[in-house]
């Protein structure tokens, strides 16, 4: 048996002036066959007659022009007007000569240059065609060569309606690749910066500190160890990331989630900054992408804390719900700034699209006795 889908594959393989020429093929036997005969367009009229040597050359002047109708739009089209204005004059009335419509719709859809002097030199040829056939006897009234010059112009127009929608389709596949591309930069930006600054803050806190602290040798042991801790991780998680915009990457596999804060707050007192956490509530079935920004959330709020209130008691509060994961990060900000790296202020701006992505609320504000706090409502079950 025959493999309908291998066979449909190959045909699509095949160049498209093979398979144009297939259909001009098929096309010029059914215009040979006796039953076919008299099938044809008839402009004027004239009664048909047996067809001869040059009727083969009309036939196959209208047919075998068809496998350039998309790759060469206008020889097509001309030796078809051509072979076409034979027939009538000849009166064969072939099969073949409903070829023109074809080759008028293909030109309209295909054709990239001089467009309106090609349909200027095809109106001013109609007007002569017409003439001839009324000289030689064709009955044909007025009124019947006009709607068959309306017949060919709505192909035309079929034609170019084909052509704006395939470009309308172009441009809007082309801004939605853009976009696409545009989103996936500000992905990995936004990664990028939640992964590098939270590292690199933490290092220069812990650099900074270490400079006051050589004369106790254990301390500063620790710091400078804390610090090639962070480094490796940065290094690590910078790794991560590249695989990541790999094609063949497992997006599920190494994002953070919210399970690791635990680790995350390690880190962050480690960097010199008291932090208290307390977590409640019982986890959704399937958090999803809220585990991942819930992640993201602290984190950025805590490297904002090390950034800006560097030693101030920071509290870390997170509850799991059923439908949702809240997050409240708070500073009183009496800390030191000296040590403080400046900020972009992308990465509250970073946050606040995540949250809103899956629907949550977002707030960043300021205390009244210094210090700020974060705020966030992230509905959970999406699933990555």
């Amino acid at each position: 048996m025959i493999d309908l889908r291998r066979a449909t594959d190959l045909w699509r393989r095949c160049d498209v002036v093979v398979r144009d020429l297939l259909f001009g093929l098929l096309l010029a036997v059914a215009s040979l066959l006796p039953a076919l005969h008299g099938k044809g367009t008839q402009v004027g009229d004239l009664p048909a007659r047996p067809l001869d040597a040059v009727a083969y050359a009309v036939i196959a002047l209208e047919c075998l022009p068809l496998a350039v109708r998309r790759r060469w739009p206008a020889v097509c089209l001309a030796l078809v007007s051509l072979g076409f204005t034979l027939d009538q004059l000849r009166a064969y009335h072939v099969l073949a000569s409903n070829v023109l419509p074809i080759a008028l719709i293909s030109a309209g859809a295909h054709l990239e240059r001089h467009r309106r002097v090609t349909v200027v030199l095809l109106s001013v040829a109609y007007v002569p065609l017409a003439f001839a056939l009324t000289r030689l006897g064709a009955p044909e009234k007025a009124e019947g060569y006009v709607v068959f010059y309306l017949a060919l112009v709505l192909a035309w127009g079929i034609g170019a309606w084909l052509r704006s929608t395939r470009a309308a389709e172009a441009e809007r596949r082309r801004h939605l690749a853009e976009a696409t591309r545009a989103a996936e930069r500000t992905r990995i930006a936004r990664e990028l910066h939640d992964v590098v600054t939270h590292h690199v803050t933490a290092m220069v806190v812990q650099a900074e500190a270490a400079r006051y602290l050589t004369a106790v040798p254990e301390r500063l042991d620790a710091t400078l160890s804390a610090v090639t801790d962070t480094g490796r991780r940065a290094i690590a998680d910078l790794r991560h990331m590249l695989d990541l915009l790999k094609a063949d990457h497992d997006t599920d596999v190494g994002l953070p989630s919210a399970g690791e804060l635990h680790t995350l707050v390690e880190q962050t007192r480690r960097a010199g900054q008291p932090v208290e956490f307390a977590e409640g509530g019982s986890w959704a079935e399937s958090a999803g992408s809220a585990e991942f920004v819930t992640y993201r959330v602290v984190q950025e709020a805590l490297t904002n804390a090390l950034k800006h209130a560097h030693g101030s008691p920071t509290v870390v509060e997170v509850r799991y719900g059923e439908k949702e994961i809240s997050v409240v990060v708070s500073t009183d900000g009496t800390g030191s700034r000296a040590a403080s790296p400046g900020g972009s202020g992308r990465g509250l701006a970073g946050l606040r699209e995540r949250v809103e992505a899956l629907g949550g609320e977002f707030g960043a504000d300021r205390q009244a006795g210094g210090g700020f706090v974060v705020r966030a409502r992230i509905p959970a079950g999406n699933p990555s």
